[in-house]
């Protein structure tokens, strides 16, 4: 890890998941159905929360959550809420495993209907990531019309924790919108 690099302000620079995630992931097009379905529900676990919180138990996520798989998370029981109920791994709110359980059925539909996640997405913005020229942190935004418009056609078709602030850090997080700041080394890729 190269802490001489300039990067966003909000990276703590004391943890190499966080650095790694910022430097390799935040803000790179993502195609990949099993990661637009993890980050979805990540970002929907991080409601209320850190992000730093979330990313530091996502191998435990993946662990709980059968590696993303939605066809096996759809059919989640009673049994298996329970037992990710007693995960310290993960974050043990009922409501957000229930809505991971509910996506996973969402996504299906999602799947059968428009192709995935990636089609989906993606169709919203022609296939293109959005490039921002923030000049800090604060210039960003915390949703927009596309947050919006995504977040409202998603809660439509049965997703949950898809309100249009967590959409934004989610297309940040899969590169549809790259609003590295102007200054960090990551913005211009």
């Amino acid at each position: 890890m190269n802490q001489s690099l300039i990067r966003c302000g909000w990276v703590n620079l004391n943890n190499p998941l966080y650095v790694q995630y910022h430097d390799h992931e935040w803000g790179v097009p993502c195609h990949d159905e099993t990661r637009l379905f993890e980050m979805l529900n990540l970002e929907g676990a991080q409601a209320g929360l850190s992000w730093e919180t979330v990313l530091n138990k996502r191998e435990s996520y993946r662990a709980a959550f059968d590696q993303w798989d939605a066809e096996k998370i759809a059919l989640y029981d009673e049994r298996k809420v329970a037992q990710l109920m007693a995960d310290p791994g993960i974050i043990r709110n009922r409501l957000k495993v229930a809505a991971t359980i509910g996506n996973a059925r969402a996504y299906l539909k999602l799947r059968e209907e428009l192709g995935g996640l990636d089609a989906y997405l993606w169709g919203h913005v022609d296939g293109q990531p959005v490039r921002n020229r923030w000049q800090s942190l604060a210039d960003c935004p915390a949703k927009t019309p596309l947050s919006d418009a995504i977040s409202k056609d998603l809660a439509r078709r049965g997703f949950k924790f898809v309100g249009s602030t967590i959409i934004y850090a989610y297309l940040q997080g899969i590169g549809m919108i790259n609003d590295h700041v102007q200054d960090c080394h990551c913005h211009g890729r």
